[in-house]
């Protein structure tokens, strides 16, 4: 069976600062380096986990396998909402996520801040968009090189408006 998009997903949470206060981002992540879903939250329990979960399995198929840290939680929420999937915890089976959560983190440093939860989470989802678009993930701007694709995806996106 060949890999499909969605197939695998690599599930992880980081801290962002917001309001001086750190807030956790869950993010996810498909094996091709799409970005999935974004939740910020000011926790990191079952109810977040559960939110972000059910988040990312409505924007399509569910995954074969998920691979995340070895939090607690993870578990018992992919038994519960994901029975079918084979659930990988092995050290280093997350370093993908793991250093995609670099790119973000570049993004936000020279910032001022955030300073509500909401900012964390639209600033990240914009993020995850044009990562996505540059990665020729969508239907935007395929026809030019991997240089010029996010100008050529926005005048596309102009044009439909």
């Amino acid at each position: 069976m060949s890999a499909q998009s969605w197939d695998r997903w690599f599930v992880d949470e980081t801290y962002v600062k917001v309001a001086g206060r750190w807030t956790y981002l869950y993010r996810a992540i498909d094996q091709f380096g799409q970005v999935i879903d974004v939740l910020a939250s000011e926790r990191r329990d079952l109810a977040a986990a559960r939110r972000f979960f059910t988040r990312a399995l409505s924007h399509g198929r569910s995954p074969v396998e998920v691979t995340t840290d070895r939090a607690a939680v993870y578990p018992r929420l992919l038994d519960e909402q994901l029975p079918t999937a084979c659930h990988v915890d092995t050290a280093r089976a997350n370093n993908r996520i793991e250093s995609d959560h670099s790119r973000l983190k570049a993004r936000l440093r020279p910032m001022r801040g955030l300073k509500r939860l909401r900012s964390a989470q639209t600033i990240s989802a914009g993020h995850a968009l044009i990562q996505n678009v540059r990665r020729g993930h969508y239907e935007l701007g395929t026809d030019t090189g991997p240089r010029l694709r996010l100008t050529a995806a926005f005048d596309e996106l102009a044009l439909a408006i």
